[in-house]
């Protein structure tokens, strides 16, 4: 993918303990994402910020939002 210019702001719902992992788009531009690791010790999180740092190479990737939740708010880029 190209280099982003702009922050991007990724809003993705994830589910947990699946069997396989895999990324959707749905309506809004938002994503949908299942993830093999559970949702303890951080373990989802960090899977699912590997799973968006493959999507964007070389971009820098921060959960901002939905640490404890299935509804999360990932920012893509540098802010500002």
């Amino acid at each position: 993918m190209p280099e982003i210019k702009t922050p991007l702001y990724l809003k993705i719902a994830v589910a947990t303990d699946s069997k396989r992992e895999s990324v959707k788009r749905q309506a809004g531009g938002r994503l949908a994402m299942n993830v093999r690791e559970p949702a303890e010790r951080n373990l989802a999180n960090k899977r699912v910020i590997e799973i968006v740092r493959t999507m964007y190479p070389g971009q820098p990737v921060h959960m901002v939002h939905g640490h404890h939740s299935s509804r999360k708010t990932v920012l893509v880029g540098r802010k500002g």
